[in-house]
């Protein structure tokens, strides 16, 4: 027991001066608290700035909530045909955007096609040359012994 205790209380002091150590590594340095002493006060005074920002705006919408609400007749059909006149310039833009980026695709398309056909035929041309010469030494490849066996054949 006694061993378990002196164990124990070892790995406490133990625990105790790396903790130590770790806290005198991480003190701020002089720059760091100067940084903080001189922004406290600015992000202060910014926050105060904010609140009454927010105040003023609130107010404002307290004291205009009545005339929107007088002239919404005349408010809300306004701010619908603008909503939809904005809609709508936005979505003919976007709309010959697309147009024109497609067109412009196939028209590069085309181009690009033409171009490499004469390649593409030559290509081919030289494929169907190769291999009609391999046919053809194949045919000179066999043609002796199946020319055997039909003799061989008459024979018997």
């Amino acid at each position: 027991m006694a061993v378990q205790q002196q164990h124990l209380q070892h790995r406490g002091q133990d625990a105790a001066a790396s903790f130590n150590s770790f806290l005198q590594e991480k003190r701020p340095s002089t720059s760091q608290v100067l940084a903080v002493v001189t922004l406290f006060p600015v992000g202060g005074f910014l926050l105060c700035i904010a609140g009454l920002t927010f105040i003023a705006s609130l107010i404002g919408l307290v004291v205009t909530a009545p005339l929107f609400v007088i002239f919404s007749p005349v408010l809300v059909p306004a701010a619908l045909v603008i909503g939809l006149a904005v809609t709508g310039f936005l979505a003919s833009g976007s709309f010959g955007l697309t147009a024109l980026s497609s067109l412009s695709w196939i028209v590069n398309h085309f181009r690009r096609s033409r171009r490499e056909l004469p390649e593409r035929m030559e290509d081919a041309k030289r494929r169907m040359q190769e291999a009609t010469g391999q046919v053809g030494q194949k045919a000179r490849e066999v043609g002796p012994g199946v020319q055997s066996k039909a003799h061989e054949g008459v024979r018997t």
